[in-house]
């Protein structure tokens, strides 16, 4: 049995590291930061239990089942294991995720570098994102090295960028900690909690899970525990990397109120704070952290989306299908990044809480038998209630319904779908202890109509 070295294993974490760390995962922290102020201990600790644990959790059942994603939905049913997943590699990928990740890159990387005058012109986009996607297709050519490229290299790029960031900061803090506002001062956790929630990196670790095993399956190991007990191991690493660096890049919203004010939002923040530390040079620095943070999370995106379809299609290679995934994020890409958040957001709020139900029972699979009627009844329920939630967002309007669904607990916070997915997982539960009973009842009459009629 192949033993995996301890090196190679802490340059796979750092590589999930990266890939989870975009330009939405820089701005969220320092905001909440801000806004938590002399509360951010309990703020930052609700974002983490979310933003890192649950992605963490599904990098971990994906390495305890040691296949993707469809694996795992194939347990509710084989035709939702395939539909499901096409639909989150499809949101993650060419029609959202990568070309938001792309569009990012330019907004908050690129954009205050541009001529004002040019700034509004679409062509400066184009090019942007075409160069952009041209450096990500040509990064994700050999996916076995993805590991060298973005475990070695990029990242250690983006960690240092983020220090020196950090060092500045705390030797010469804009400010002290304020008193918390907004729903911080009433419950910093849980608010918390929720943001972390909304990072949406859930869904990108069922895509992430497959990328870190074949990490490790490259290196000539084949044994299930060693992979599963490595994988474990990685995401650990790339866990305690991202806590560290949620806690530093909070720790600049918190110390920021007293020079800077309120900011309307993460990156505006995050710009003012490094103007104000390095002046207009410090623009090279973000713009260099930027970059990085949306270019590793891009390749990870298409990496795993073309290690999917072109399992599942058969007739097209990895490279093919990494070559129309990029085409089609640089198309989407310069549709803007306001009309791509629109779109979005209501797929996601669909997507999201099923994605984290399938993982919640995949790793309790063994406490209930790994029942199939657990699986449906807990995603049904989620379902029903996630549905609607997608259409609200997206001006779709069911007032009596709305007024309904108002009764249940936890809905003002964005997760009212929890009670109907225990619900539904127990009603489940309780139909697959009576199920086989029924069915060995109903055989045993059949026969014995049989065996009359036959006599007769």
């Amino acid at each position: 049995m192949k033993s995996l070295p301890r090196s190679h294993v802490f340059f796979v974490g750092l590589m999930l590291f990266s890939l989870f760390f975009g330009a939405g995962n820089l701005i969220f922290p320092p905001i909440l930061g801000q806004q938590a102020g002399d509360s951010f201990i309990y703020a930052i600790s609700g974002f983490i239990l979310t933003g890192v644990g649950l992605p963490l959790l599904t990098v971990i059942a994906i390495a305890l089942s040691g296949r993707d994603m469809q694996h795992l939905a194939s347990r509710v049913h084989p035709k939702f294991g395939i539909l499901f997943a096409v639909v989150v590699y499809l949101s993650i990928g060419p029609s959202m995720g990568i070309p938001r990740v792309a569009n990012v890159a330019f907004e908050m990387g690129v954009r205050s570098f541009v001529p004002e005058s040019l700034q509004s012109s679409s062509w400066v986009l184009f090019v942007y994102t075409l160069v952009f996607f041209c450096v990500v297709y040509w990064l994700c050519l050999n996916p076995s090295k993805l590991v060298v490229r973005v475990g070695n290299i990029l990242t250690p790029l983006l960690l240092i960028s983020i220090t020196i960031l950090f060092i500045a900061a705390m030797m010469g803090p804009l400010g002290e900690a304020q008193p918390a506002i907004k729903e911080y001062a009433v419950s910093p956790g849980f608010k918390g909690f929720m943001e972390g929630y909304l990072t949406m990196d859930t869904i990108a670790a069922l895509a992430f899970g497959i990328i870190v095993i074949n990490a490790i399956r490259d290196q000539g190991v084949q044994d299930k525990r060693t992979i599963t007990r490595a994988a474990i191991q990685a995401a650990i690493i790339a866990g305690v990397g991202l806590s560290l660096v949620y806690a530093a890049l909070g720790f600049l919203g918190v110390t920021s109120v007293t020079g800077l004010g309120y900011a309307a939002n993460g990156g505006q923040l995050l710009t003012q704070i490094v103007q104000q530390l390095f002046g207009e040079a410090g623009l090279i620095l973000l713009a260099a952290i930027v970059t990085l943070a949306c270019l590793t999370t891009c390749i990870g995106l298409v990496s795993a989306c073309s290690q999917y379809f072109s399992t599942l299609l058969g007739r097209f290679t990895y490279n093919q299908i990494a070559f129309i995934i990029c085409v089609l994020g640089l198309l989407v890409a310069n549709l803007g990044l306001n009309k791509i958040i629109s779109i979005s957001i209501p797929i996601l709020l669909i997507i999201y809480p099923v994605s984290i139900v399938l993982i919640i029972l995949s790793l309790s699979h063994r406490l209930f038998g790994g029942r199939q009627s657990v699986y449906v009844g807990a995603l049904v329920g989620t379902f029903i209630i996630s549905i609607f939630d997608g259409l609200k967002q997206a001006d779709i309007q069911f007032d009596t319904i709305l007024s309904w669904l108002k009764m249940l607990p936890l809905y003002n916070q964005g997760i009212g779908w929890l009670v109907p997915a225990i619900v539904g997982g127990v009603i489940g539960y309780l139909l697959g202890l009576i199920w086989p009973e029924s069915k060995r009842f109903f055989y045993k009459v059949t026969r014995r109509f049989k065996t009359y009629f036959k006599k007769k």
